[in-house]
């Protein structure tokens, strides 16, 4: 292990002499970032704020509601949601890689990859496959459409909010294209209007709770509010993997570390600046609240009827029909600043898995140019937005694929827990020092067992079939194409290369334009590899070889 670890001398942001050791294998760190240092403490908070708080806690309570049939077990999984779901517990494991990978981004990208050395990037094979072919955000752009129309008043068929949900996410994806800094601060702009919005419907709740509206019975919906909870295995992981969804976003600033003025610092527990667990701790508590109010204003059998209509429902309640017509501009407000968050983040993982040189020209998708900002993955996430809001008519088909995505994420994020422990093995074995932040044991035991349970629950029979095929055919296909990525790297890395006689070797490429580094993977022929190892180290850098004379004779060594 030690011959492949290389200790990483950086500057960061604020100019303070920072290292850390990651595996040789690994893409390159870039010495500077070139999208360059625009991710203040407010950055980090909003960042995550931003693609939380999207849509999911004014739409989705009904959805769990009819999961659970109970009120007092709906409100209990938001605050299950905040510990194990997709928060705290799941956090503290991202929050320990990024202390021992603090200079570089992408998040998932770079935990696996280094989690998962061996097989060399079978495991990175499989993240990039998933991470370029879902990257659209094609149902965010679809209801930030349908809100537009709902605030005009307008009754719109599929077509028309086809065109407006490309042109919305089309002028969001330009201005991230346009330059880093200025995204970042609209983005940070709407993330106070997401939270003075849930704050005002939580104060609103207490007012309502307090008698000092019209609703006449504010307690109702809180008398007997566990009683005829569902016995449905599968119901009870649906309304889970609800509640995950409302809470996507937690690890969003992770993606961005390298750009992050004094990163670790502004990252880790236990330091200044805990704004990664600050911007879920608020966030949970509105969420909480949030309930809270929805269900002193209204009926529990209209909350669950209610569809993706809650917060709309309790604005009617509370100010009549003619006030609660602003709500749909406000929810699509928030709803385009988690596109503007998902491209930010998403970008930088594109970018990350070419940079590991598993992505065809990496040089091409790891440049800045023209304007700091990662073009091609932009570029990339919205082709594949149009292509997906164009080719799938909305129902079925198109709900399908956003649910297909979370199975595979399900089994990432468990490998993550699994890494972690074999990432405290191998430096404990090579007498490295812990992370300076460590996930505590009952967290990565969480985090697994929730990964476990939404992997295989979902395949228990659900009273309802809400889909008109077979309800695990997402399970199913998310398998496979995890089976099919293991297929493809054995006959890409393995099979080939043995057939063909060539040896895969990596090759570091340092753009002279914009400095952005990268790993590029060369097919040497096997008649070539003994040359190509004299003159490469193992991170793929050319180095010199230099004669020594010794009492034995002259040594070759690489200076």
């Amino acid at each position: 292990m030690a011959a492949r670890l290389r200790r990483i001398f950086q500057l960061n942001g604020s100019g303070a002499d920072v290292n850390a050791e990651q595996d040789a294998s690994g893409a390159p760190v870039e010495q500077v970032s070139p999208l360059g240092y625009h991710v203040g403490w407010y950055g980090i908070l909003f960042l995550n704020v931003s693609q939380m708080v999207g849509t999911g806690v004014f739409s989705t309570p009904g959805n769990i509601l009819r999961s659970l049939d109970s009120v007092g077990l709906s409100m209990l999984y938001w605050f299950i949601g905040a510990i194990i779901a997709a928060a705290i517990a799941a956090l503290a494991v991202f929050m320990e890689f990024a202390t021992l990978f603090p200079h570089r981004s992408g998040g998932q990208v770079v935990y696996l990859e280094q989690a998962f050395p061996k097989p060399t990037f079978l495991f990175a094979t499989m993240y990039a496959f998933i991470t370029v072919a879902f990257s659209f955000s094609a149902s965010n752009a679809v209801v930030l459409a349908r809100y537009i129309y709902r605030a005009a008043g307008y009754s719109a068929g599929e077509w028309a909010n086809k065109g407006l949900a490309l042109a919305a996410y089309s002028f969001l994806a330009f201005l991230c294209l346009m330059s880093n800094k200025w995204s970042l601060r609209l983005m940070n702009l709407i993330s106070a209007v997401k939270l003075i919005i849930l704050v005002f419907i939580a104060i609103t709740g207490f007012v309502v709770l307090g008698g000092g509206t019209h609703i006449q019975d504010p307690h109702a919906n809180f008398r007997n509010s566990f009683d005829g909870i569902t016995n449905n295995a599968n119901d009870i992981v649906s309304a889970l993997i609800s509640i995950n969804f409302s809470y996507t976003g937690y690890a969003n600033a992770f993606n961005v570390v390298a750009e992050i003025k004094a990163s670790l610092p502004k990252i880790s527990v236990g330091n200044e600046s805990n704004n990664a667990p600050l911007s879920l701790l608020i966030v949970s508590i509105l969420y909480i609240l949030a309930n809270v109010a929805y269900f002193a204003a209204v009926p529990a059998v209209e909350i669950r009827e209610s569809g993706e209509l809650a917060a709309a429902m309790f604005f009617e309640a509370v100010f009549g029909i003619k006030a609660a017509k602003g709500l749909p501009g406000l929810i699509a407000v928030s709803a385009a600043g988690n596109i503007m968050a998902v491209i930010i983040g998403h970008g930088r993982m594109v970018r990350e898995c070419a940079r590991q040189g598993l992505v065809p020209w990496p040089h091409i998708w790891a440049s800045t140019r023209p304007f700091g900002t990662p073009f091609a993955p932009t570029l990339l996430m919205w082709m594949l937005t149009v292509i997906v809001i164009l080719a799938l008519p909305f129902g079925d088909a198109f709900n399908f694929m956003v649910d297909l995505r979370s199975y595979p994420d399900s089994v990432f994020l468990f490998l993550m827990v699994v890494g972690l422990y074999l990432i405290r093995y191998r430096r404990k074995k090579e007498g490295l020092p812990p992370a300076p932040f460590r996930s505590w044991h009952v967290a990565n035991i969480l985090s697994a067992a929730v990964c476990l349970l939404i992997l295989i629950m979902p395949w228990y029979p659900p009273d309802k079939n809400d889909y008109s095929f077979w309800y695990a055919t997402y399970c199913a296909v998310g398998i496979g194409l995890l089976v099919g990525c293991a297929l493809y790297y054995f006959a890409w890395v393995k099979w080939l290369p043995k057939l063909r006689n060539y040896s895969i070797r990596t090759e570091t490429l340092i753009s002279d334009q914009d400095g952005s580094v990268s790993h590029r993977l060369r097919k040497v022929p096997n008649a070539e590899v003994e040359e190509w190892d004299r003159t490469h180290d193992e991170t793929g850098n050319r180095v010199r070889v230099a004669d020594t004379e010794t009492e034995g004779g002259i040594v070759e060594t690489k200076v």
